[in-house]
C-alpha cells in the first residue's frame, strides 16, 4: 500500500516546517520501519532516536497522529484503520515529543524530564541499602505492588502529553510521580513520611495533577501514571504524620459539604480551604476582593439548601469511604 507520511521537521530555536515522503509500505510494517526506508533511502538528514525496536527501551518515542507513541509499536495498519480507513493514499503525520524543546527533527531534549524525575528521589533509601550480611528479603505480596510501575521504561509519552505540565512549569511530570509511588509502596524503603510531605508540597507534587487521563492513554506500558498520582494522594490523606495542606483541606472539605449538602456550600468552602478556617489570615485577605466583587453583582449566596437526594449522596460516599478503610 502507498503511505504518504508528513513529518515535522525542525533544527533547534528554528520555526517547524512538514516534509512529506511517499512509501510503498505493507501493513505489518511499524512507523519505525518506515522511518528508517526513508532515511535509508530518501533522505538520510532526517534525525529520530531509535534502539531496541522490541518496546522495550523507549527511545522512539514520538507523535504519531496526533498521540504520543513508540514508532516500533505503531503499525501502519493499525495507524490507517484508525486515522484513515476509507482515504486512497492515507497520510501519517509524525512530530516530536511534547513539552520538551526540539534539538532536531523528532529528537527532543529530555533534560527537564530527568530532572524532574531526580527531583522525587526514585531510589530506595540509603539507610535501606545497607544490608551487610544478607540480602534483603520481600514477600511476594510486596513485590507484587512494585509490578505496574516497575514496567515503565521512560519513553516521554506521558509527559508529552501532560496538560498540567504545559502550563505549570513547576509541576513534575505523570512518570515522575509514577515512579514516586514505586518508592513509597516499597517495603525496603524507610522515607516514606519524607516522601509525602515533599511530593505534598504546592502544586510541583501530586496536587499539581489536572486528572486529565492523557498520561493513562498513552502510556505504552500500562503504567497507569494517573492512577499511581491518585494512590499517592490517597497515602497523604490518610497519613496522621504528613502536614495538612491547603491541596488536603480542599479536598476534605469538598467531599465534606457534598456530603452535608449535595453540593459545596460556596459561603464555607472559601473560610475553610484558603483562609483554613480564619487561621490563615493572608488567605482570608486573599479572599476580600472576590467576595467584594460578588457581593456587588449579587452572586453571593445569602443562604444554602441542600440538594435533592442529599441522603442518598452521603450514603455513597459514606461506603465508599468505608470500602477504601477496609481494602487497606
Amino acid at each position: 500500500m502507498q503511505v504518504v507520511f508528513k513529518i515535522v521537521r525542525q533544527t533547534e530555536n528554528a520555526a517547524p516546517r512538514v516534509e512529506s515522503y511517499s512509501l510503498e509500505v505493507e501493513p505489518s510494517n511499524t512507523i519505525l520501519d518506515c522511518l528508517n526506508q526513508i532515511k535509508w533511502e530518501q533522505d538520510g538528514s532526517l534525525a529520530y532516536r531509535k534502539n531496541c525496536r522490541n518496546t522495550i527501551c523507549g527511545s522512539c518515542s514520538m507523535r504519531i497522529n496526533g498521540r504520543s507513541a513508540l514508532a516500533c509499536k505503531e503499525n501502519v495498519g493499525s495507524e490507517v484503520a484508525r486515522f484513515a480507513p476509507d482515504a486512497e493514499v492515507p497520510e501519517m503525520t509524525i512530530a516530536p515529543l511534547g513539552n520538551m524543546p526540539v534539538i532536531k527533527d523528532l529528537v527532543v531534549d529530555m533534560s527537564s524530564f530527568w530532572a524532574n524525575l531526580n527531583a522525587v528521589d526514585p531510589y530506595v533509601s540509603t539507610a535501606s541499602r545497607q544490608v551487610p550480611e544478607r540480602e534483603f528479603l520481600q514477600s511476594p505480596e510486596e513485590r507484587d505492588k512494585l509490578n505496574q510501575t516497575g514496567n515503565c521504561i521512560m519513553c516521554g509519552a506521558c509527559y508529552s502529553e501532560c496538560n498540567a505540565r504545559e502550563v505549570n512549569p513547576e509541576f513534575v511530570g505523570p512518570h515522575a510521580l509514577a515512579k514516586a509511588y514505586r518508592m513509597v509502596t516499597d517495603s525496603r524503603d524507610d522515607s516514606t513520611v519524607d516522601r509525602l510531605e515533599k511530593y505534598n508540597e504546592g502544586t510541583s507534587g501530586v496536587w499539581g495533577c489536572t486528572r486529565c487521563y492523557y498520561c493513562n492513554s498513552v502510556c505504552p506500558m500500562e503504567v497507569a501514571p494517573m492512577d499511581q498520582i491518585g494512590k499517592i494522594k490517597n497515602e497523604i490523606l490518610h497519613s496522621e504524620i504528613v502536614d495538612e495542606s491547603r491541596s488536603i483541606r480542599h479536598r476534605r472539605t469538598l467531599i465534606n459539604l457534598v456530603k452535608q449538602g449535595g453540593w459545596i456550600d460556596e459561603r464555607q468552602f472559601g473560610l475553610k480551604v484558603v483562609a483554613n478556617n480564619f487561621r490563615d489570615l493572608q488567605g482570608l485577605f486573599s479572599l476580600a476582593p472576590l467576595g467584594i466583587r460578588m457581593i456587588q453583582r449579587g452572586k453571593f449566596p445569602l443562604s444554602f439548601e441542600k440538594s435533592q437526594g442529599t441522603d442518598t449522596i452521603r450514603s455513597l460516599i459514606e461506603s465508599v469511604q468505608a470500602f477504601e478503610a477496609q481494602s487497606k
